[in-house]
């Protein structure tokens, strides 16, 4: 069984999976509950039972989709999607990583039968499994046919360490190399997917004060916008042979599962947090649960292609989000760590992830009308809705 800690934040469950949290109000001292939980398996199967206004479901996620010939009677021999019609076919690559395994998680209990793509079979027990090499361009074309969708997730560790020539080598390979890859081989079917759901990052935009930044807005400078802009264009196989592309570009998820919070917690806890350099660069963050659900309407709504911005509609900077998580862990926060020593420590892992200012905004999801189940930083570090 999920147990909470000290702090009130619930842990993991078996595998990975994310535990149930009880809500707790934002009042109550030391509780730290990033994320709404709602009945996820009863969400999910609702929306692939009902089309959305102006969606096309995946065919398979639609009980009642049909493909009828022109004369009304059956085709010849059945494509492979048309074999899995009631059981749609979906890759996950990145499937053992903090997103992808709840993305896995949440499509099979809507009835989807996923397929975990990766170097090993590091994903879900209840997954298939498809092995690829990016770095040696080795992935098996034909075993891709019969997909409904694809979530491309897989990329290595961007804060894992200092960014040294190699890393920053294996980061881009990962990437760049990867994407290209899959959108090669997803090109080349005879029957290819319907969508294309591929991660990129607000880090396309780079350092840029307080501009408001939507997805029209231009590429950044440094290495992150370069790879997000290499990253995006690498998909472009796919989208010229007619395969609906989406990149997110994602902020900061915070869940207490894993990634930001979890660093940053214990020393908030200690009385030890406190803002990076000045405090005043825009931060983008969303919370877990309302990236799984942009993952879910990217991949059922063609309204949604191209860029989309999956952050928050609430933007902070740095200072006012340390304030945030110090108020609800009823801890004060005074400390600063100067830029300076970020830089000396990190390189340019610093300038590139810590001290850049991104005020980005979600244009295309507010006009697509997703309504966002943690629109405010507040509720989305304590659980209080």
């Amino acid at each position: 069984m999920p147990r909470a800690d000290r702090g009130g934040i619930r842990t993991a469950g078996p595998g990975g999976m994310p535990a149930a949290p009880r809500m707790r109000r934002a009042g109550r001292p030391g509780s730290v509950v990033p994320g709404r939980v709602e009945s996820h398996e009863h969400t999910m199967r609702t929306v692939l039972r009902h089309r959305l206004p102006g969606a096309t479901m995946i065919p398979g996620m639609d009980p009642s989709h049909a493909d009828p010939t022109p004369d009304g009677h059956p085709g010849e021999a059945p494509t492979a999607r048309e074999e899995h019609a009631g059981n749609p076919r979906v890759l996950v690559s990145g499937a053992s990583g903090l997103v992808g395994s709840r993305v896995c998680a949440r499509l099979a209990a809507a009835g989807a039968s996923v397929t975990a793509l990766g170097r090993d079979r590091g994903g879900p027990p209840a997954a298939g499994f498809l092995p690829w090499d990016p770095e040696r361009g080795e992935l098996d074309g034909p075993a891709l046919e019969g997909l409904d969708a694809v979530v491309h997730l897989a990329g290595e560790n961007i804060s894992a360490g200092r960014w040294t020539a190699e890393r920053r080598r294996r980061i881009r390979s990962s990437r760049v190399d990867g994407t290209r890859l899959l959108a090669g081989r997803l090109a080349g079917l005879a029957h290819p997917p319907r969508v294309m759901v591929c991660a990129s990052a607000v880090g396309y935009y780079g350092d840029r004060g307080a501009e408001w930044l939507t997805e029209d807005s231009p590429p950044g400078q440094g290495f992150m916008a370069e790879l997000c802009r290499d990253w995006e264009a690498a998909c472009g196989p796919a989208g010229r042979a007619g395969i609906r592309v989406v990149s997110l570009r994602t902020g900061v998820v915070l869940t207490s599962a894993g990634g930001m919070l979890p660093r940053l917690i214990p020393l908030f806890r200690l009385g030890l947090g406190g803002r990076l350099g000045g405090g005043g660069q825009y931060m983008p963050w969303i919370a877990m649960e309302d990236l799984l659900e942009v993952i879910r309407r990217a991949l059922t709504d063609d309204s949604l292609r191209g860029p989309v911005n999956a952050v928050a509609p609430q933007a902070v900077t740095n200072a006012e989000f340390t304030r945030a998580l110090a108020a609800a862990l009823r801890r004060p926060a005074g400390f600063a760590v100067p830029a300076f020593a970020l830089r000396l420590a990190l390189g340019g892992m610093a300038d590139g992830l810590l001290l850049a200012s991104a005020r980005v905004r979600p244009a295309r999801l507010e006009a697509a009308g997703y309504d966002f189940r943690l629109p405010g930083l507040d509720a989305a570090l304590a659980g209080d809705s």
